[in-house]
C-alpha cells in the first residue's frame, strides 16, 4: 500500500509538472494595472510549450502564434490609441491568463543611481506631495535590484496605481516627470524605475553598446573583460553590482521589448572622477538601448549632475564634478537626447538634493518639446559658439527662449529676475592659459566677456566648478544655463 501511494504521489507530482509547463505565462512587466504604450506596435511576449497556439486578445484586436521550439512567443498588437479606461488583455493558450486593469498612454523608463531612486516620501514637502497623489492614471513598477551575468527574461515585480498609499515609494524625479506629462498630455503614464544606488554607468550598459565605441581603448578593454567571464574564463561575484553589463543583464534587459517612449537618466555622481570617458560612456550607454529596443530614435533625457560639495571659488575650476557636467553637456550631441540643468538645485552638503520636483519638470519640458510637439522651451541657454572681439569674447546660445536675464532660484519658488544684477561664474584666459575672473553682461541674445586682465583673450568658461553658488544666467522661462568652456584645455 506504502509503495501504491509512493507510485501514485510520482504520478501526480508529473502530471502536475507537466501542467505547470504547459502553462502559458509572461514577464511580470506584463501584469496587472500596466501602461501600454500607445501609437506604436506593442510587443506581448512570454513562454509556453514548444509548438503550443496562443492567442492574444486586446482593445479588439487578436493575434495569434504558435511557440517557437523553445517555449517563447511573441506577437505585436497594432498600434494603439490611448485610453484612461481600464480595460482587460486576454492570452489563451492551453489556459487562459486575464491581466486588468490595463491603461494606454504613455511609458517611460527611469534609471541611475541613487537620485533617480529617491523615493517621494524622502523629497522636498513630501506630506504635502503624498497628500496630493491622486493620480489613477499615473502607474510605476520598480525593478528589484539583480545583478546578472546572463541576459534574464524576467525580475519578480508589480505595476502600482499611483495614490497617497503607494506614491511614497515611487522614484521622485520619475514621478514629478510623469505628474507634469500627465497634467500637459491628459493621457496615462507609466513609469518603470530600474535604478540602483551608488551605480556606475558602465552596469547599465549593454556589451553591444561598447561595442559602438570600441575604438576607445577602455571600451575593448570592457569587452574583453566581459567576454572573458562569459566564458567562464574569470572568477566573479554574483555579488557584485559594479561590473559592466551586469545592471543591464539583470534589471533592463527583462525590460525588452516592452514599448517605451524613452528612458529619464540620473547618474554620474559614481563616474564623479572623470570627464572625456563619461561622453563616450554616455553614447555607449544611450545607442545600446537604442539597439536592444531597435529604436533608433528612443528618446533619452538626463539629468546633469547638481552643484555639490565646498565651493573652491576659483576662475579655472575644473574640480569635483565639473568635466563630467562637460562631458554630459557635449553629449547632447546625440540625436533625440535632452538634459535637465539643475547648479541650482543641488545642496553644497548632500549628494542628494531634496528638491525633485523641479528635476522632474525639467526633464519633462524635453518630452514636450521633442516628443509631444508643444511650444516651450525645453532648457535653459546652452552654450552655441563664441567669436573674439578684440578684447572680449561674444559667446551664443541656443535655447534662449524669451531672452537672457540674470536670475534667482529660491526653493520651489520660480526664478525671479534680478533688476540690474550682475551675471556671476564666468571667467576668462588668453593664450597664456591664466584664467581671472571676467564681467559678463547680456547683450541681446548673447553674453559678452572681458576683463582688464586680458587684452586678447581666447577662450571663456562659465560655472567650470563642483559647486558654482552664484551662477546667475537662465532664459526668461527661468530654465539656468549649463555650465560650459569654449577650450578643451
Amino acid at each position: 500500500m506504502k509503495r501504491y501511494l509512493v507510485a501514485s504521489l510520482a504520478v501526480a507530482l508529473v502530471s502536475l509538472s507537466s501542467f505547470a509547463r504547459a502553462d502559458v505565462k509572461t514577464p511580470s512587466v506584463l501584469s496587472d494595472s500596466m501602461v501600454l504604450q500607445r501609437g506604436q506596435a506593442v510587443p506581448v511576449w512570454g513562454w509556453a510549450d514548444a509548438g503550443e497556439e496562443v492567442t492574444v486578445s486586446f482593445a479588439g484586436q487578436e493575434k495569434t502564434i504558435k511557440a517557437d521550439d523553445k517555449g517563447n512567443w511573441r506577437v505585436d498588437l497594432d498600434k494603439l490609441e490611448a485610453c484612461a479606461e481600464p480595460r482587460d488583455l486576454k492570452i489563451k493558450g492551453n489556459n487562459e491568463l486575464t491581466i486588468k486593469d490595463v491603461l494606454v498612454g504613455e511609458v517611460w523608463i527611469c534609471s541611475g543611481q541613487s537620485n533617480m531612486e529617491w523615493v517621494v516620501r524622502s523629497s522636498l514637502n513630501a506630506q504635502e506631495e503624498i497628500a496630493a497623489a491622486d493620480h489613477p492614471l499615473i502607474r510605476h513598477i520598480k525593478i528589484p535590484h539583480r545583478p546578472a551575468d546572463s541576459p534574464q527574461n524576467d525580475v519578480p515585480a508589480k505595476w502600482e496605481v499611483c495614490s497617497p498609499a503607494t506614491v511614497g515609494n515611487f522614484t521622485a524625479v520619475g514621478y514629478f516627470f510623469g505628474r507634469t506629462l500627465q497634467e500637459e498630455l491628459d493621457v496615462p503614464i507609466g513609469l518603470i524605475g530600474s535604478n540602483w544606488g551608488g551605480t556606475r554607468i558602465e552596469p547599465w550598459t549593454p556589451p553591444v553598446g561598447f561595442e559602438q565605441i570600441k575604438e576607445q581603448g577602455f571600451a575593448q578593454q570592457i569587452l574583453d573583460t566581459v567576454a572573458k567571464r562569459d566564458a567562464g574564463e574569470l572568477p566573479t561575484d554574483k555579488l557584485s553590482h559594479q561590473e559592466p553589463t551586469r545592471l543591464y543583464r539583470g534589471m533592463i534587459h527583462p525590460l525588452v521589448p516592452f514599448a517605451v517612449q524613452g528612458a529619464i537618466w540620473y547618474q554620474g555622481e559614481s563616474n564623479g572622477g572623470e570627464g572625456e570617458t563619461y561622453y563616450y560612456k554616455k553614447h555607449a550607454l544611450v545607442k545600446g538601448w537604442r539597439h536592444v529596443w531597435n529604436d533608433s530614435d528612443l528618446a533619452f533625457y538626463w539629468v546633469q549632475l547638481a552643484n555639490f560639495t565646498d565651493d573652491k571659488n576659483t576662475p579655472e575650476g575644473g574640480d569635483g564634478y565639473a568635466r563630467v557636467r562637460d562631458a554630459e553637456r557635449q553629449a547632447l550631441d546625440i540625436p533625440h537626447s535632452g538634459m535637465a540643468v539643475i547648479i541650482d538645485i543641488g545642496e553644497t552638503k548632500d549628494i542628494h538634493p531634496k528638491n525633485k520636483q523641479d528635476v522632474g519638470k525639467r526633464l519633462a519640458q524635453w518630452a514636450l518639446k521633442q516628443d509631444y510637439g508643444k511650444d516651450v522651451v525645453p532648457s535653459g541657454p546652452l552654450y552655441k559658439s563664441h567669436q573674439v572681439e578684440g578684447n572680449q569674447i561674444r559667446i551664443h546660445f541656443d535655447h534662449v527662449g524669451g531672452g537672457l536675464i540674470v536670475g534667482e532660484k529660491s526653493g520651489l519658488e520660480p526664478v525671479a529676475e534680478v533688476a540690474d544684477g550682475k551675471l556671476q561664474r564666468f571667467a576668462i584666459a588668453g593664450e597664456d592659459k591664466k584664467w581671472v575672473w571676467a564681467d559678463a553682461k547680456i547683450d541681446g541674445k548673447t553674453v559678452v566677456v572681458s576683463s582688464s586682465e586680458v587684452a586678447a583673450p581666447v577662450a571663456v568658461r562659465y560655472a567650470y566648478s563642483a559647486n558654482p553658488l552664484g551662477a546667475n544666467l537662465y532664459n526668461k522661462e527661468g530654465l539656468p544655463a549649463s555650465p560650459f568652456r569654449t577650450d578643451n584645455w
